[in-house]
């Protein structure tokens, strides 16, 4: 039986995305969860497939994180339907491929609006909820390419976007740290996931993979896991902190 509490995980529809394999990642630690996601079908289908596989309650919900009030309806009805709210993880993002100058401006705004701005919002709205509850967890998800400058999978604006998302959380940890909620991120390397599904060619991949310590893409439950490990009671010490799962492509 799943404990009496939430959280909440943004961009965890996709069958082969981090947000969908942290979803049954949480809910066999005990968790009810929300799914929230652009595509409300595939966020229904997800809540499903957790509820049936792991007998936690689930729901999914049609969100765009760019909009406040998109994501001020959704919240509202996990509280209205689900037990509190004690923990949200901000993976909803998207990328792409493009050098410096081939970038538009609204190409730009477009990974800054998911990656950055949904980031803001939901946590805005989510947080009076934590901060309610005494206690609670902010996982966000940066990349590899925040840390690196890019060199693995989408352009600069991808990369800048990663490292701002950093940069809340290490602010937003700082000024929660005597409040009982502790923010943590994430910076996965390359995983194997829908979000590159036909952008990595054979030989993109092959050089990749070549690059990486481990010689291989990583696997959305090992970063499922570390992220559990983050919303979880034994991290109650740590905040601030940015988790890196990169196979050892990066290491400082």
């Amino acid at each position: 039986m799943a404990q009496q509490r939430t959280v909440v995980v943004t961009g965890a529809g996709s069958k082969r995305g981090i947000g969908r394999e942290t979803a049954f990642h949480l809910a066999r630690a005990g968790w009810s969860v929300a799914i929230l996601d652009i595509d409300g079908a595939t966020a229904e289908d997800s809540a499903k497939d957790v509820a049936a596989q792991t007998g936690a309650k689930a729901i999914g919900l049609a969100v765009d994180v760019t909009d406040p009030l998109s994501v001020d309806k959704a919240i509202s009805r996990v509280e209205a339907e689900m037990p509190p709210v004690e923990a949200l993880v901000n993976i909803a993002g998207v990328t792409g491929m493009y050098t410096f100058m081939e970038l538009t401006l609204a190409e730009w705004d477009r990974v800054f609006n998911v990656n950055v701005r949904g980031t803001f919002i939901v946590t805005q709205r989510v947080l009076p909820l934590l901060l309610a509850s005494g206690h609670g967890r902010i996982v966000n998800m940066s990349s590899v390419s925040g840390e690196r400058g890019g060199g693995v999978f989408g352009g600069t604006h991808y990369s800048a976007a990663k490292a701002a998302v950093q940069g809340v959380t290490k602010a937003l940890a700082r000024e929660l740290a005597d409040k009982g909620v502790t923010v943590n991120c994430v910076a996965p390397g390359l995983i194997d996931t829908d979000i590159t599904e036909g952008k990595l060619t054979p030989e993109l991949r092959a050089s990749v993979e070549a690059s990486i310590g481990m010689h291989r893409l990583g696997r959305a439950e090992e970063v499922a896991a570390v992220i559990a490990f983050l919303a979880s009671d034994a991290a109650s010490y740590v905040t601030g902190a940015t988790y890196d799962i990169n196979g050892g492509s990066h290491i400082h």
